[in-house]
């Protein structure tokens, strides 16, 4: 036994020297947040996050093509907690984003598979269940055994949790004499409810409460603004339209589990107009609606297409739950008691341009299913970008942040409507708006009648339904007034009325203290300054045809004039390495050529003239940008989250909404810099940037380098432009230039810039008075905010409050001159 226990004893000791001696497995690489190893590749013309959940022990993830009910490439996706990415085989694609745990029966259902506790996967076949599943609710009576799945097209199904044999209730619209389809005319609406492009799907209170965001037809594909969409409701046997409007997610307190008390717990519902956000309650047999602002404009469209799934999710504790919202560009918090009768606490956090589908809390992180890289650009196209080619292959990627991410990205700064050019009863009272959460408020009311009107804010201080009056305005007939609101005029709701019936607009906005710095953070050293005389630049392309890597053609320009430095791939890993490809190399360069003079630069500003024939003017960076601007050298346009652009512009990145979202209209800047990227592109989740330092390759992490340092790219995520620091400029509609009485000048973007000041001067030999006028909105109306005597030979200077808030501003003068309107954004 002695001699059994000293062999033992050796064999262990030999074993443990085994594993000692074993390499260690080098760590994926990952640029904030995102791992290059984790993307997930499809061979349609889309490919975006539509599910991700912990369960089992391990983090599962969907993907979904952009049309395909019957099956696709896409995957199911296992990922351990060491990273490690399983595509499970039961995998059957399709246009996935449904998600839900049923507790009796322990188990996931995400997408059209069913995973136990165990992580042992069941696959429910498109020919069993065919549709875009889009929605998972919990049955309405026999909740314990049944569950519902909802599809794009209006299929619902009831499905038995442990046999998962499916009844089908309402057949899904790509389906038609028991044929499959996929012809646009017959796929994109079924005729049940009004809309299409079906989101939401939940239950409680005696009903299923289903959302379609989109509306059939060509003009949803060109006008924004049109009727579209629609919030309804299912009683097991007739179905309701509540409200026709664009509607998304629909969700209660209990989330992904479904509520608790399903008798009274409350049903939520987020969708938006042209207006502004919308939020619904159901408690108590009804709905009751209130408005939020909106961050951002590109998610609208009349088609839907632009907003993927947003979701109100618990990203807490068992103990002590966290409601997250996504929303229109806007991390929300949310209270988990949202009620009709308690609606205190929804408080705007910040700002983020990652297209986001669906997120979880997992390993104490927050995990976020992003949609990146569509092949298809869709509807998106514009002259900026030229013909610019979209990526090989669709991908996109998961991104992994601390907790406190949501409230470390950009402003909440935002602005919605209650009207917009609208018929207005006297006293009649709009729809309460968000009013708490801002440092600087203010709104616009414009009077199209032909009589004063008193437009009355009440507040509801408390979130209680209690309505006290907090301000008067009078408005005189076709005039606009503006109204600002102090730091002690609380409340967590306003709305306004009018004395007597009339037309009008009232538009709110809201102004974050920006604390950023204009310097950009450590994370972009090594970037090529502006006026720098040596950079690695190149043009990015993702490859197709299962290659799965970035191409890059690498120009090098320390001799003044760009020259080919060679072909370079990124891999998985992050190894940029040379490759001799001619064929690849000379697609690039043909399809990827940066266009020219898509902008004209002049010595007061930009101008843009977008693809509908609307002139608009951005304001100047750096002298030394206005070159190569002019000389097509740096990449001014080009889609980088799906159906929308970045827009880097003689100094400033700008969020570009897709044509059909308002485009130019409703452009918002990101941070400015002075920086000479030469060329960007979404790549595997990431941001990746051409206009390396050629003298600084190394140091920097965000900074990958060939090994022969011939080329250089910059890799993070979208969302670290906020801190390259925060938007600056110079310029105006007009220097110098002959202007006629009464001519407005060209609109000239004003929002989202912190410290503004103005400049009038004239060269007209009396004095001259110039109008301000400002469109809070993007798209008009268009409202006289001030006049300004100037007299002649002088300069009048004005420097803007801080809660000054619109868009777009103009120019008029009362008699012809020679007239400079010079803003500085600070």
């Amino acid at each position: 036994m002695k001699k059994f226990n000293h062999c033992f004893a050796a064999l262990l000791a030999l074993l443990s020297l085994s594993v000692i001696a074993q390499p260690k497995t080098k760590p994926k690489p990952s640029f904030s947040g995102i791992y290059p190893h984790l993307a997930m590749y499809n061979n349609e013309g889309e490919c975006g996050t539509g599910a991700v959940v912990g369960w089992a022990g391990k983090l599962w993830a969907i993907t979904y093509a952009p049309h395909l009910p019957f099956g696709s490439s896409d995957k199911l996706y296992e990922i351990g907690t060491d990273l490690t990415q399983t595509v499970r085989p039961e995998s059957i694609g399709g246009t996935p984003a449904n998600r839900m745990i049923h507790q009796e029966s322990n188990q996931l259902f995400i997408g059209p598979y069913a995973i136990d506790g165990k992580g042992n996967v069941k696959t429910i076949s498109y020919t069993t269940m065919p549709g875009r599943h889009t929605g998972n609710a919990r049955h309405l009576t026999d909740p314990a055994n049944k569950i519902y799945f909802g599809t794009m097209e209006e299929g619902f199904y009831e499905v038995d949790v442990k046999t998962l044999a499916v009844k089908t209730l309402y057949e899904d619209g790509n389906v038609k004499n028991n044929k499959r389809t996929t012809d646009k005319q017959t796929y994109q609406y079924n005729g049940l409810l009004p809309g299409t492009h079906g989101k939401g799907y939940y239950s409680g209170q005696g009903v299923t409460v289903y959302s379609n965001n989109g509306e059939p037809g060509k003009l949803a594909e060109k006008q924004f603004d049109i009727e579209s969409g629609s919030l309804s409701e299912w009683d097991g046997k007739d179905w309701k339209v509540v409200r026709r409007n664009q509607f998304v997610e629909v969700t209660g307190p209990g989330g992904i589990l479904g509520n608790k008390n399903p008798a009274t717990d409350p049903i939520w519902a987020t969708g938006w107009d042209h207006k502004s956000v919308l939020l619904g309650v159901r408690d108590n047999g009804k709905w009751t609606f209130f408005r939020l602002p909106k961050a951002s404009h590109s998610y609208d469209g009349a088609h839907g297409w632009n907003t993927e799934w947003p979701r109100i999710r618990d990203v807490g504790t068992e103990t002590k739950p966290d409601y997250l919202m996504t929303m229109h560009g806007m991390f929300w918090e949310f209270p988990g008691h949202f009620s009709s009768k308690n609606t205190a606490g929804i408080r705007p956090r910040t700002s983020y341009l990652k297209v986001i589908g669906d997120f979880t809390r997992w390993k104490d992180q927050l995990v976020f299913g992003c949609d990146d890289s569509a092949q298809r650009e869709f509807l998106n196209k514009r002259k900026a970008k030229g013909n610019i080619e979209g990526p090989g292959q669709s991908n996109s990627n998961l991104w992994f942040t601390s907790l406190n991410q949501p409230d470390q990205l950009g402003p909440n700064t935002a602005e919605g409507a209650v009207w917009l050019n609208e018929k207005i009863a006297a006293n009649a009272t709009s729809e309460p708006f968000l009013f708490s959460g801002w440092a600087n408020r203010s709104a616009w009311i414009q009077n199209n009648g032909d009589a004063e009107v008193t437009f009355t804010f009440e507040v509801d201080k408390n979130g209680n339904g209690l309505w006290t009056n907090l301000k008067t305005l009078k408005v005189g007939a076709k005039k606009a007034a503006n109204i600002q609101f102090a730091a002690n005029d609380g409340g967590e709701w306003i709305r306004i009325k009018a004395d007597k019936p009339t037309n009008a607009s009232a538009h709110f906005s809201y102004i974050a203290n920006d604390p950023r710095k204009t310097a950009p953070d450590a994370i972009f050293a090594g970037l090529s300054d502006v006026t720098a005389p040596a950079s690695s630049g190149g043009l990015l392309y993702g490859l197709g045809d299962n290659r799965r890597a970035l191409g890059v053609a690498a120009m090098d320009y320390s001799a003044g004039k760009p020259t080919l430095s060679g072909y370079y791939e990124l891999d998985a890993d992050m190894n940029l390495v040379r490759k001799e490809d001619a064929k690849t190399l000379s697609f690039i360069q043909n399809k990827f050529a940066i266009p020219q003079k898509v902008v004209t630069v002049d010595e007061s500003s930009v101008l843009v003239v977008d693809d509908k024939g609307r002139r608009w003017r951005l304001p100047l960076g750096d002298n030394a940008f206005t070159g190569l601007t002019n000389d097509g050298a740096l990449r001014v346009c080009r889609e980088v989250s799906t159906e929308r652009d970045l827009f880097n512009c003689h100094g400033t990145f700008y969020e570009l909404p897709a044509e059909n979202a308002d485009g130019y209209a409703k452009i918002r800047p990101v941070s400015s810099h002075n920086l000479r990227i030469n060329d960007y592109a979404s790549y595997r989740g990431l941001l990746v940037m051409t206009g390396v330092d050629a003298k600084n390759l190394k140091g920097n992490k965000h900074i990958v380098a060939s090994s022969d340092n011939k080329a250089a790219v910059w890799a993070g995520a979208i969302d670290d432009l906020w801190k390259l620091g925060k938007p600056t400029g110079h310029g105006g509609p007009w220097k110098d230039a002959a202007v006629k009485a009464n001519a407005a000048s060209d609109p000239y973007l004003i929002g989202f810039y912190d410290k503004k000041s103005l400049k009038l001067s004239h060269k007209a030999n009396n004095d001259v008075t110039f109008t301000m006028e400002v469109d809070p909105v993007g798209n008009g109306p268009w409202m006289e905010a001030r006049q300004f005597t100037v007299k002649a030979g002088e300069t009048f200077t004005f420097d803007f409050p801080k809660d000054f808030g619109a868009r777009w501003v103009r120019f008029k003068t009362d008699k012809d001159c020679v007239a400079t309107t010079w803003l500085d954004y600070k």
